[in-house]
């Protein structure tokens, strides 16, 4: 899937169900420091392809987070093999770090929390949206949100949705 072989992402747009099924992995990588980060790299166009999966290492064990579509998220742990070629069609792709200053700024920090964040909705048929991933460091805060069927990475110190329209949910 995504041009990596191996990788078989189970999609959630629950903000619960994705905390329930990654508690336990998150807390074996609490308070653990960041050892690196890596994205997936358009070679020809020396940008982020931001519609590969987010890759942070926390020495053996990375977790992997990508969204799709409105509001679906992934996430593995250590599926993928970035050795091996990506092949997406048209496009040459490797994975690099190091590319993005606000990730490499996260070099070092212990990872203290994670939470889901759902935006709140006015429609009754979906009050409640998927939108980010959220780890809390020392000192710094990511969020790996969803930019309409790709990633966005922000380091802002706080969500910048409107009060009364986003939620946090903890997984660790």
């Amino acid at each position: 899937m995504l041009g990596i072989d191996g990788y078989e992402p189970e999609w959630q747009f629950s903000s619960r169900a994705l905390a329930a099924a990654h508690r336990a992995r998150f807390a074996r990588v609490r308070d653990r420091p960041l050892v690196d980060a890596w994205l997936m790299w358009d070679l020809d166009a020396d940008v982020w392809f931001a519609g590969g999966p987010v890759i942070l290492g926390f020495g053996d064990l990375n977790v992997e987070i990508t969204h799709r579509k409105f509001d679906e998220c992934a996430i593995t742990w250590g599926q993928i093999d970035m050795t091996t070629p990506l092949d997406w069609p048209g496009i040459r792709l490797d994975w690099r770090s190091g590319t993005l200053p606000e990730l490499s700024a996260l070099r070092g920090r212990a990872l203290r929390q994670v939470n889901v964040i759902e935006r709140v909705m006015p429609s009754q048929w979906r009050p409640r949206v998927l939108h980010a991933v959220e780890m809390i460091f020392d000192g710094a805060r990511l969020a790996v949100y969803n930019a309409l069927d790709e990633n966005g990475i922000s380091t802002a110190d706080e969500v910048n949705l409107p009060i009364g329209f986003w939620h946090r949910v903890p997984i660790i």
